[in-house]
């Protein structure tokens, strides 16, 4: 149960401050130069996200080893893809949304301040920390609407009697769905983001 709880966390928090980089990338006039090349924006915001998503792939992956030698049990084969897919979704998504803000703030401070606002309350408002049985009926409610309580339900499904896999299906393609929204919004920036953007 508490394995996939710190694989998701993890990964949440990966992906959260993800544009962190790009901040970095900005201030060094990185960014200037892969713009001068024939590749496209959306790939070079892309493949920044793509790079949050397999680095938290990764290091959820090194999590389950840990946890198996601690004798948790992850539901075998299917229960791992389950939750590496999880923890491949989630931090993609939230990368998308960091990388944005980052785009559009363009400074350190604004986007630490950002990523806290939005980060912070997600987290406490899913079931990562605490059964979900033990949350007021009415947090339970509006946590369904919180990427981070779907990335937790699917990658702790396995592990709860009763494993419902249509729900866990259905709470990874409400992953991919935000991954495509926050991708969308990462990748369609002004092009006044930087002066050599033409």
């Amino acid at each position: 149960y508490l394995t996939p709880g710190v694989a998701i966390m993890t990964a949440f928090f990966s992906g959260s401050w993800a544009g962190m980089g790009m901040i970095e990338d900005l201030d060094r006039g990185v960014l200037e130069r892969f713009l001068a090349t024939p590749a496209s924006r959306a790939a070079i915001v892309f493949g920044r996200i793509l790079q949050a998503a397999i680095i938290a792939t990764l290091q959820a992956l090194l999590i389950l080893l840990v946890g198996l030698l601690l004798g948790a049990t992850t539901g075998g084969i299917v229960g791992w893809r389950g939750i590496l897919l999880a923890a491949f979704l989630t931090p993609a998504g939230f990368a998308g949304l960091s990388h944005g803000i980052a785009l559009r703030t363009r400074q350190e401070a604004s986007m630490i301040a950002v990523a806290q606002f939005i980060s912070l309350p997600l987290l406490f408002f899913s079931s990562l920390l605490i059964a979900r049985t033990l949350i007021p009926d009415w947090m339970q409610s509006a946590s369904l609407l919180n990427p981070v309580e779907w990335a937790v339900r699917a990658a702790r499904g396995e592990a709860i009697p009763g494993t419902d896999w249509d729900e866990m299906g259905t709470f990874l393609l409400l992953l991919g769905g935000f991954l495509a929204l926050t991708t969308t919004f990462a990748t369609v920036w002004r092009c006044s983001t930087t002066g050599a953007s033409s």
